[in-house]
């Protein structure tokens, strides 16, 4: 590479450098500095110690947890197997079909999205509302139930983000040798033998780069929660989410060390989940 392309290359990065010096870096800098003192003082782990010992706290985190949990199980499992399926099919025309409608919803914004579930949501309006109905809901209310959340939000967010990724691991499977798939069939494997074999181990990178992704989103449960609130006159709680309770630090209580705090326990756990697909996943790992 020569001296031009190498200038050309800083140019072109030097925006998403300074988009994440000025949105990225130093707000996390400033949150930790905020984390750790209150009024400016020093404080140590007081405001983690206060915000640990809040009764809204620990429903919080497992909230947060029981949707991740949901949400990258059955993103993994669908969005590869689905993926998968659509690169199966012989028909040009409908492969091309069906990853279009894939990701149509992914061109909805999150707020739009939660609108548009709260109609599919409502028994007396849905168009599902049979199903409902049998499975005992007459109301939104019934439906949004505290219990019912992590399940209803792992929809929502499947509904919004699975398609652009089927999309993405299409692409991926495309970058599998032909001469290694016609192989197994001569070998005599059949579909799931391939799938299982050759082309999930060739997924690995992409697997792991969509659970750190999705991990990173899933645990910024803000928008659906608070959208939910308002619709059903707080029968969500305001404080479902560690991201609610943060918001509720700073504007509520004018408690911007505690909502730091928080901030800060929500991005080292992020961070070290991350970390394990990461390096099982051998994600910056040459092949």
């Amino acid at each position: 590479m020569n001296a031009g392309q190498s200038r050309y290359g800083y140019v072109f990065v030097s925006g998403y450098t300074l988009l994440l010096l000025a949105f990225g870096l130093l707000p996390t800098l400033y949150a930790l500095y905020l984390s750790f003192t209150r009024n400016g003082a020093f404080v140590g782990v007081d405001n983690f110690v206060r915000v640990f010992g809040d009764y809204r706290f620990l429903p919080a985190v497992m909230h947060v947890a029981l949707y991740v949990l949901f949400w990258l199980v059955s993103l993994i499992v669908l969005v590869v197997v689905l993926a998968i399926v659509v690169h199966g099919i012989r028909v040009r025309w409908l492969g091309n079909t069906a990853r279009f409608l894939f990701y149509i919803p992914g061109a909805i914004a999150g707020a739009s999205s939660v609108l548009l579930w709260l109609f599919v949501l409502d028994p007396s309006v849905s168009p599902v509302s049979a199903l409902l109905h049998a499975m005992g809901y007459e109301s939104l209310i019934n439906v949004v139930a505290v219990g019912n959340l992590p399940v209803v939000f792992t929809v929502i967010a499947f509904w919004a983000g699975a398609g652009s990724w089927i999309v993405i691991m299409y692409g991926a499977l495309n970058n599998v040798p032909v001469e290694v798939m016609e192989a197994a069939r001569i070998d005599g494997a059949g579909p799931v033998q391939t799938a299982w074999h050759i082309q999930l181990p060739m997924l690995t990178k992409w697997i792991s780069y969509m659970g750190v992704m999705s991990l990173a989103a899933g645990t910024q449960l803000f928008v659906e929660p608070k959208i939910l609130a308002q619709a059903t006159k707080n029968i969500v709680p305001e404080d479902y989410s560690l991201n609610q309770l943060a918001y509720l630090y700073a504007f509520r209580q004018n408690d911007f060390s505690g909502s730091a705090a928080i901030s800060v326990m929500l991005l080292v756990v992020a961070l070290g989940l991350s970390a394990i697909f990461i390096f099982r996943g051998k994600l910056f790992e040459r092949d």
